[in-house]
């Protein structure tokens, strides 16, 4: 695909989010790797809701700004998402409400956020890391996800909100809708000691359909 198509891609995928509720105001940032390992990578300050292709910003593999508008400062979260989860193409960081209500209970399993309420979580999200609290565009962010040492496609910045890395955009984006949907659900559920998928089903749907990270299986009540 080339550069002006990605562009494009970013900004339709973008305003989509935007305009659903899941990254209000200026929240948020998206990047892409290209081929030559540069990146475009949303504004900083900018809508998601109303990006220009023209001004979103180009950086080389170094994360020197070559064109475009003065980048996220969340580069350090996603250079080290990239930097561990070698595969990935496209990183999607969003500040989705229900994603962010989780990361802020107590008791949450940092090596397992949200159990396995539905096949298509495990599929497009395997399992979801949560990590402490770091000022947004802090470096030491990176450190934090490269201790994770590239197990977890989905990460969640507690108090702050989720970062999902796809191997394209549209994965990226359509496994961030999945984990905001399942942690609506999980928040819904609460109390109920609901049914979720067990250990024999998680690993079929992993074998079958190749999730991008090991999930956990049995049971595992929300609340």
């Amino acid at each position: 695909m080339t550069e002006t198509r990605l562009r494009d891609h970013i900004c339709q995928f973008s305003r989509s989010l935007f305009e659903r509720g899941l990254t209000p105001g200026s929240s948020g940032n998206i990047s892409v790797r290209l081929d030559d390992g540069g990146w475009l990578v949303t504004p900083t300050n900018a809508s998601l809701g109303f990006l220009d292709p023209a001004r979103i910003s180009r950086l080389n593999g170094s994360g020197r700004l070559l064109s475009g508008d003065a980048p996220t400062k969340e580069i350090p979260l996603h250079a080290a998402l990239y930097e561990t989860r070698h595969n990935a193409r496209a990183i999607v960081h969003l500040h989705c409400a229900h994603c962010v209500a989780v990361s802020m209970l107590p008791d949450i399993d940092p090596k397992a956020a949200l159990p396995p309420l539905t096949p298509y979580y495990v599929m497009r999200c395997g399992a979801t890391a949560l990590l402490p609290y770091y000022r947004p565009g802090d470096a030491a962010v990176a450190d934090a996800i490269r201790g994770l040492a590239g197990k977890y496609s989905c990460v969640m910045l507690s108090n702050h909100g989720p970062v999902v890395a796809g191997d394209t955009l549209e994965a990226a984006v359509f496994a961030m809708e999945e984990l905001e949907e399942t942690a609506k659900l999980y928040l819904m559920l609460r109390g109920m000691n609901p049914r979720t998928l067990t250990p024999e089903q998680v690993a079929d749907l992993v074998s079958t359909f190749h999730s991008p990270a090991t999930a956990t299986g049995g049971k595992q009540s929300p609340g």
